[in-house]
């Protein structure tokens, strides 16, 4: 008897999308005071529903895609290594909002997250790279990151986060 998941039923697909049970942790939040200045790592923040995270100058508009960035915990230690670094690379030269441990965050993409009690996001797309990854993190920095940028997210409830809550998969994968 063949394994479940395997054969030509197109719906096998749909189950292992579907099939997300872990549950991720909030490790790390950074917000950009301004253009080009340093992030800063704060112990929580209040999330503007379809705006941005309270103190990032980032003011994306309303209903866009580009709301707040995460990126990978475990992509952090990675990245130094494609560098050469010892340590895992601090968050806040990657210029991403939130850090996340314990799920796969490409998996997540098309699907609503919630983090701790009040804040729902829906993953709209990947965040690639730029090129003041280079600057950031010296010659090869840009392909360090490619595949480890993160995600975008479009904001639908805000509230307030902190370091060390919940990340869990709150929706059924969308199809947009």
């Amino acid at each position: 008897m063949p394994f479940p998941f395997f054969g030509d039923d197109k719906s096998t697909v749909a189950k292992l999308l579907s099939t997300l049970p872990q549950i991720g942790r909030l490790e790390w939040i950074g917000l950009r005071p301004a253009r080009r200045e340093a992030m800063l790592a704060v112990p929580e923040a209040t999330v503007e529903t379809d705006r941005h995270l309270q103190g990032d100058h980032a003011r994306p508009k309303t209903g866009g895609k580009r709301q707040i960035t995460l990126i990978q915990h475990e992509h952090l230690a990675a990245v130094a290594g494609y560098l050469g670094l010892d340590a895992p690379v601090d968050p806040g030269r990657l210029r991403r909002n939130l850090v996340v441990s314990g799920l796969n965050l490409l998996a997540l993409k098309n699907r609503q997250v919630r983090i701790g009690d009040d804040v729902l996001l829906e993953i709209t797309g990947e965040c690639h790279p730029c090129s003041r990854m280079e600057e950031e993190l010296g010659p090869g920095g840009y392909n360090a990151m490619r595949g480890h940028g993160g995600l975008t997210a479009r904001i639908l409830q805000g509230g307030t986060i902190r370091i060390g809550d919940a990340v869990v998969v709150s929706g059924e994968l969308t199809t947009k």
